[in-house]
């Protein structure tokens, strides 16, 4: 007897621009839900059925819900699809996704409930970088003229439209650096705003040090689980670069 299609469980996506990421934080507890950055727009994924009916995401602003089928992004009750299901997507779990803040030390004075946004500065130490992030679009065809000996040695993963490269030597090509420091990857030049914040934020929410936290200056983390990385190879970067194409 043939299912009633109704039945299908169905798969739940979103978007919402990076402008309104702050709002994401009334849904940051919904560890199921995937979260993935593109250019100027967040998207999100894995929300259960109550979830996507629910209070919290109906009162979030700008918010588009599709349900995906077969590829396509469909809004609520509608026959034609909106648009094409996105490709080559860094996804992460939104807990860890959104900007990280962390209580403040008694030692400061300040109130053990009171918390503060998690902040890079100025650098004394010079330090020695241990990761690369470039532009595809500018290095492609450097890399792919490269010889096998200079790229062995190196793991890589892609994030959005650029890749980021990790190991020693690094590759010679433009991009931003970054340093390691307790799982963490600093920009070069930076260094976390209190002296053991990085210990402390590696104990709560990298134990196992199972992912990279990739920052930038403004304090904005990525997490980048460490099995997700893969050899840098020619053929790799080839096979990765045409997947980044639209289904």
């Amino acid at each position: 007897m043939a299912k009633d299609p109704s039945e299908r469980i169905k798969e739940f996506w979103a978007e919402i621009p990076r402008a309104d990421e702050d709002f994401l934080g009334s849904i940051r507890d919904w560890k199921n839900v995937q979260i993935a950055l593109d250019e100027d727009t967040i998207w999100l994924k894995d929300f259960t059925a109550e979830q996507a009916v629910s209070s919290e995401v109906q009162q979030l602003p700008n918010f588009l819900l599709y349900e995906l089928r077969d590829g396509l992004l469909f809004r609520k009750n509608a026959l034609v699809p909106s648009k094409k299901m996105r490709t080559a997507l860094l996804w992460t779990s939104i807990d860890k996704a959104l900007k990280l803040t962390f209580p403040v030390s008694n030692n400061n004075f300040f109130g053990i409930n009171e918390k503060i946004e998690v902040k890079l500065k100025a650098g004394k130490e010079e330090k020695s970088a241990v990761a690369l992030l470039s532009s595809i679009s500018e290095i492609k065809e450097s890399l792919i003229a490269l010889p096998k000996f200079k790229l062995e040695k190196l793991d890589w993963i892609i994030i959005d439209d650029k890749a980021l490269f990790l190991g020693n030597p690094l590759l010679s090509f433009p991009g931003k650096t970054f340093w390691a420091k307790d799982g963490h990857l600093l920009p070069t030049g930076f260094d976390f705003e209190f002296k053991n914040m990085s210990s402390l934020l590696q104990k709560k929410y990298n134990s196992d040090f199972e992912f990279w936290l990739l920052w930038d200056e403004n304090g904005s983390v990525l997490y980048l689980n460490k099995s997700d990385f893969r050899k840098l190879s020619v053929s790799s970067f080839r096979l990765t670069e045409k997947s980044q194409e639209w289904i």
